[in-house]
């Protein structure tokens, strides 16, 4: 049997600076995220699209998800190995291509995750969750773009 999760969000465009869109330069890319429950998150556009670079943007938050998605996957995986992890980065970076009539599209993510493990001579185990891991992701499997998966496990020293 399957089950069907729902996300609810309110997205709210807030920069409205008293003109609305009369132009393109006349109102800001700024919006929020809210969520039941949960601090609001403040976005913009990606600056070279007028956008805030203060505030993230969806390229931002879409390259993010994949990034967070595999390892959440991952951490699950490794306690249900018997594999404790210490530390866990990721160096995420996407690649969106502009086409010449304003569109875009991601092409490609590349995952970087650096994993400290606490136990010696599990290092190729846990290296190997990684596939499992990617091939588990919700939001990898709903892409339509290929997502790379580079990862360096290293052993705690004592």
């Amino acid at each position: 049997m399957s089950k069907r999760h729902e996300y609810a969000l309110a997205i709210e465009w807030t920069g409205n600076t008293g003109q609305g869109t009369k132009s393109y330069k006349s109102y800001t890319r700024d919006y929020s995220i809210a969520a039941a429950g949960k601090p609001v998150i403040r976005g913009s556009s990606d600056p070279a699209f007028l956008g805030d670079r203060t505030r993230y943007n969806p390229e931002d938050l879409l390259v993010a998800s994949l990034s967070a998605c595999h390892m959440l996957w991952y951490l699950h995986l490794c306690s249900a190995n018997g594999i404790v992890v210490q530390d866990y980065k990721d160096a995420v970076k996407g690649v969106m291509e502009e086409g010449p009539d304003g569109s875009g599209a991601f092409t490609e993510v590349n995952l970087q995750p650096e994993v400290t493990i606490a136990a010696p001579g599990n290092v190729a185990k846990a290296t190997a969750l990684h596939e499992e891991a990617h091939e588990k992701c919700f939001i990898a499997r709903s892409v339509n773009f290929e997502v790379r998966v580079s990862p360096n496990v290293v052993e705690r020293q004592a």
